[in-house]
């Protein structure tokens, strides 16, 4: 079995956008229509209000939650996030982990994306040549890097990612920790970015590669005027399995 990760918690006031407990669950449904495995969703989370009792809600933790992104303090933050590659990570959340925004749409089998054999693997599509991943979805075997989470300083580290030129919170820790050779997915494998892969094209239609969408910017999936511009969203961000 898998255990899909993702994250809720209230945003600042005047972030770009709002979570709810239905978003949690389109994503859980999402998922069951495309992965052909056993799994189970987890939810960190601040407000369980409105999620199916089918997902795993887990207290939110404070650590690292008051470090506001180097870029400034209505971009995202999301350094809660490396504690999924804590040495605990398997006790907390499970052996397997693949971590996933609320933001995105799966539109394909998304089985052999989450069942490749190496110890982690990230999303390398991203808008910002030299910020070399990009943090809406990461898989990981539990404990194979605790260097990330432990190295981690919330004082020094952000400012050391934005001294070496790489853009935003978690994603821009792991670029530097990393480096620029991790096992990754591209859009190659079918993982999408809507705003240059699917905006970006003339047509405005969706890539015949794509098996998931992830809407890292200011639209999002659930956006009225998102779902009429882009029929395909409309057909695949829904509940029901």
């Amino acid at each position: 079995m898998i255990d899909f990760l993702t994250f809720k918690w209230t945003a600042p006031l005047g972030y770009r956008s709002t979570f709810t407990g239905e978003h949690v669950n389109v994503l859980r449904d999402m998922i069951a229509r495309n992965y052909s495995g056993d799994f189970r969703l987890t939810c960190v989370t601040d407000d369980p209000t409105g999620i199916d009792p089918r997902v795993r809600c887990l207290p939110l933790w404070d650590e690292f939650g008051d470090v506001q992104s180097p870029h400034g303090g209505l971009n995202p933050s999301c350094y809660r996030r490396l504690k999924m590659w804590s040495k605990d990570a398997a006790t907390l959340i499970g052996p397997r982990i693949c971590s996933i925004d609320l933001d995105v749409v799966i539109v394909d089998d998304i089985t052999s994306l989450v069942e490749r054999s190496e110890d982690f693997v990230l999303w390398g599509d991203y808008v910002n040549p030299k910020t070399h991943y990009n943090g809406s979805m990461q898989l990981i075997r539990a404990g194979c890097r605790p260097d990330i989470y432990e190295e981690f300083n919330p004082v020094t580290s952000p400012r050391e990612t934005r001294a070496a030129g790489f853009h935003g919170s978690d994603q821009a820790w792991l670029s530097l920790k990393i480096g620029p050779s991790a096992p990754r997915w591209t859009i190659a494998d079918g993982v999408a970015s809507f705003r240059i892969h699917c905006t970006g094209n003339p047509n405005k239609v969706l890539p015949s590669c794509a098996k998931v969408v992830f809407f890292h910017g200011k639209r999002d999936p659930w956006d009225q005027d998102v779902q009429a511009e882009f029929p395909w969203v409309r057909e695949h961000w829904r509940l029901g399995e």
